[in-house]
């Protein structure tokens, strides 16, 4: 059987494209590992009517609607390789048994893949979603105005930093990677935005939240940290062929208006195209993607 469309991710993004296609009446597959990005984090804030909510039963409120159309199938699994070229292309997949399966569709929609790439600081890796985060409006309330510590690693971080307040008493920890101007300085006490300088050893447990070590033995105790992290696209994109771009807060595939990449036929939606990880944005792009593949499948666009 040919489907019209492999949606490759089932998370927010792949979920809000495969419904519009369903609700078309399409053929659609959806593949999904099951590494949704925000597994580590305990609820999710912003997204209407699901604010709140854990990561998990979002998605499972997602899987249970879009798995009511007889016309989805979902396949747990992971696409090593795409071939073929638009209306011909074959997927091939691994399963958790490590049984290669070959999948066949008109259209592709990548919706999965982007990887985070984390400074190089003892003790922060494993405290990623938890204690240390990049988006203000997914934590920033969860953290009851306590202590925010940002950790900057470039100048970027003056962005947080400058955010930041409205969620809680923030300090800015410079950790020797750039100094502020004089301009700088003053948006900062403008903000109330505190300012740490020297170097940070690592992050240590401290009580219920975490603490940050100086090198100079100082200890700052937080209730949350905030870092400005980079992104890389997964193998696969990168496999296919699609075009990748530069942005601030690193690659992405690069798409039209319509969510087209570089490769006919093959489309790309959610966080590996946008750098803002946020579900509302996410399920708005897989939207938008859905539309415009069955566009493509109707019209040849």
């Amino acid at each position: 059987m040919t489907y019209d469309v492999a949606i490759v991710g089932g998370s927010y993004a792949g979920m809000a494209a495969g419904l519009q296609l369903a609700q078309a009446r399409r053929r659609v597959v959806v593949i999904d590992a099951g590494q949704p990005r925000n597994r580590f984090a305990s609820r999710s804030r912003g997204f209407l009517t699901q604010d709140g909510k854990t990561p998990n039963d979002i998605t499972a409120s997602g899987y249970a609607e879009l798995m009511q159309y007889d016309t989805v199938d979902w396949r747990k699994g992971e696409v090593k390789i795409i071939t073929g070229q638009e209306g011909d292309f074959t997927l091939v997949l691994d399963g958790r048994q490590e049984v290669s399966e070959c999948l066949y569709t008109r259209r592709v929609i990548l919706a999965a893949g982007v990887v985070d790439k984390l400074p190089s600081l003892p003790g922060l890796t494993e405290r990623w979603g938890a204690h240390v985060f990049h988006c203000p409006y997914c934590h920033g309330f969860d953290l009851n105005r306590g202590k925010i510590g940002v950790l900057a690693f470039s100048a970027s971080a003056m962005h947080l930093a400058l955010l930041l307040p409205d969620w809680g008493d923030t300090t800015l920890f410079l950790n020797d990677s750039f100094d502020p101007d004089m301009q700088q300085l003053k948006k900062l006490n403008e903000r109330s935005t505190h300012i740490e300088r020297g170097n940070i050893e690592k992050l240590v447990e401290h009580g219920v939240g975490v603490g940050v070590l100086m090198a100079d033995g100082r200890i700052f105790p937080m209730d949350g940290l905030f870092i400005v992290a980079q992104t890389v696209p997964g193998p696969l994109a990168i496999r296919t062929g699609c075009e990748l771009k530069e942005t601030p807060l690193g690659k992405m595939v690069k798409t039209n208006a319509a969510k087209a990449t570089s490769v006919p036929g093959v489309y790309a939606c959610g966080d590996i195209v946008q750098p803002t990880g946020n579900i509302s944005l996410a399920v708005s792009d897989g939207t938008l993607a859905g539309q415009a593949v069955h566009h493509s499948l109707v019209f040849g666009l």
